[in-house]
């Protein structure tokens, strides 16, 4: 029996075309996962079955559900196919969560919306649902309470109260774009294990879009590999891994096992040292006279960065890197011990903290303005110097970056929009290149890309530090990112430090329970060569 069939899907947006010839399906109780690199189309497939396509675009074929062709509904029509049999995850919950509204809300919002005439649910029976629900996806009511708001929970349990939204009036279809993509690895592996359990439970068809291989070899059933709006392969997940027909196939998996080729560099004295640190936060008061509780964020972390080193910051969300980063950066300040840069305190309002140590985010797109052209955000922290170039050698020096991270110097005319993912990333790493930086800090900086442009962002990255003597801090949920990419892992739980040392010997023989923990929940892709599919989980 087949619940979803798609059929020569084709779809153009003003004339350009965006999917060619589409087909796939999915039957009941099975998960069909979408993936290649952005722009493939595997977002707009989603969108198509959902009706929720953008003004200008025209369809042809068909996307029967149940036997019912979508693309022929009214628009009414489709407001009672959405949340009633088609349900949607999206990638960013946060943005998917109304934040003036509690979770309970929420969550019960779909049921108070009459569909086909039936009766709405009494009150009641809406808030038993709605329990029901919330502790179906791993919130229990006694634990996550009803009035609690988005901002009050994790990544991870913002993502349950999404699947809980999708999940509540039991949809024969669930679209899940990217769910775990900015989860860490234990987050994720729940976020999965979740996914799998409601399909098989309630006897769902689940489309999964990720670009994330090892997701889907740990979850999907069938695969179909998309490139430029077609599929070049679909088939078991299996077989198509064990397989490869496609070239593309095989470069998209030769990207997710890729290592950058680190080369041996000096190592010298400390350039950023971090002594003792600890980081408190006021929380709110128990009582009118009780004194005011504080949460310990960072508990006497110590670790030094040496010139030429590649250092590696792993752990869970809320173990405390991006409080650490901040206190690295001086915008945060710390309740105990120092951190020093050269031997001098950190003090972000110093030039000479501004011109060593440079940052460069997860998201390139929302850390620039858009209003401004590529030269003046690249050129952004001279105007934070005393002795910035001007004039000749500021345009020099943008070109040169610019040509650093494979760019073109005539880039620098163009704005933030005209450019893809990766190539913005390239942009955020050479406006942390231009004040010739000692110290930069990649925060989570290839978390959003599919895997060839990271493959392509992480050999930069060892190509800059090679030729520019650059020093980094590379912090991600990724386990195997961080392998590829740095000489010495730290890893973080709960503010602490647990385990630090070179990073193959740390992946390859843990010593703490929580790193042998991270390691263990982190999927990767089966063994290949003319051995036989494993199918044990762990990291590459």
């Amino acid at each position: 029996m087949t619940l979803l069939n798609i059929r020569n899907l084709s779809l153009s947006i003003h004339g350009t075309p965006i999917l060619r010839d589409l087909s796939v399906s999915i039957a009941p109780g099975e998960i069909l996962a979408l993936t290649g690199e952005s722009g493939s189309g595997k977002s707009m497939t989603a969108l198509a079955t959902m009706g929720l396509l953008p003004q200008g675009a025209e369809t042809t074929g068909e996307i029967a559900l149940n036997g019912t062709d979508l693309l022929q509904l009214s628009e009414p029509q489709m407001c009672n196919q959405r949340g009633n049999t088609i349900g949607m995850v999206f990638q960013e919950p946060m943005t998917a969560l109304n934040p003036l509204q509690t979770i309970g809300h929420q969550v019960a919002e779909t049921l108070r919306l009459r569909r086909n005439g039936e009766a709405p649910m009494t009150p009641a029976s809406a808030r038993d649902l709605v329990r029901d629900t919330l502790t179906r996806v791993g919130l229990p009511p006694e634990k996550v309470p009803l009035t609690r708001f988005p901002h009050e929970l994790s990544g991870g349990q913002r993502q349950r109260v999404v699947i809980a939204m999708a999940i509540i009036r039991r949809p024969a279809l669930l679209i899940a774009d990217e769910p775990t993509t900015a989860l860490d690895v234990t987050t994720q592996a729940q976020i999965l294990d979740l996914l799998r359990d409601l399909v098989r439970d309630f006897a769902m068809g689940l489309m999964m879009i990720t670009h994330d291989l090892a997701v889907v070899s740990q979850i999907a059933d069938r695969i179909a590999v998309l490139r430029k709006g077609e599929i070049v392969e679909q088939g078991l997940t299996d077989d198509v891994f064990r397989q490869r027909r496609h070239p593309y196939t095989r470069a998209l998996f030769a990207a997710s096992r890729h290592r950058a080729q680190l080369c041996d560099v000096p190592v010298h004295e400390p350039l950023l040292r971090v002594q003792n640190v600890s980081r408190d936060y006021p929380m709110k008061r128990t009582g009118l006279f009780q004194p005011r509780p504080r949460f310990r964020a960072l508990k006497d972390v110590s670790f030094d960065i040496r010139r030429g080193e590649r250092l590696g910051l792993v752990g869970e969300s809320g173990s405390g890197k991006s409080t650490l980063t901040r206190a690295m950066l001086g915008l945060d300040p710390v309740s105990g011990g120092q951190i020093t840069l050269d031997g001098r305190l950190i003090d972000v309002n110093n030039p000479a903290t501004r011109r060593k140590m440079q940052v460069v985010f997860q998201d390139p797109y929302s850390s620039f303005n858009p209003r401004h052209r590529v030269a003046r955000l690249i050129s952004e922290p001279f105007h934070l110097m005393d002795d910035a170039p001007t004039a000749a050698a500021r345009d020099a020096a943008i070109a040169e970056v610019l040509t650093a991270v494979d760019l073109s110097p005539s880039d620098g005319a163009k704005y933030i929009h005209a450019f893809s993912g990766g190539q913005r990333q390239r942009i955020a790493i050479a406006r942390a290149l231009i004040t010739r930086p000692e110290l930069i800090l990649f925060d989570e900086a290839v978390s959003a890309l599919d895997v060839r442009v990271r493959a392509q962002i992480l050999d930069l990255i060892a190509d800059l530090s090679r030729r520019y003597g650059l020093s980094y801090l590379f912090i991600s949920h990724d386990l195997s990112v961080v392998r590829g990419i740095t000489d010495r892992v730290m890893v973080m739980q709960a503010g602490e430090i647990v385990e630090q040392g070179p990073t193959d010997q740390v992946f390859d023989a843990p010593s703490h329970p929580y790193t042998r923990k991270l390691i263990a929940a982190a999927p990767r892709l089966p063994a290949f060569g003319d051995e036989a599919l494993s199918t044990d989980r762990g990291m590459t």
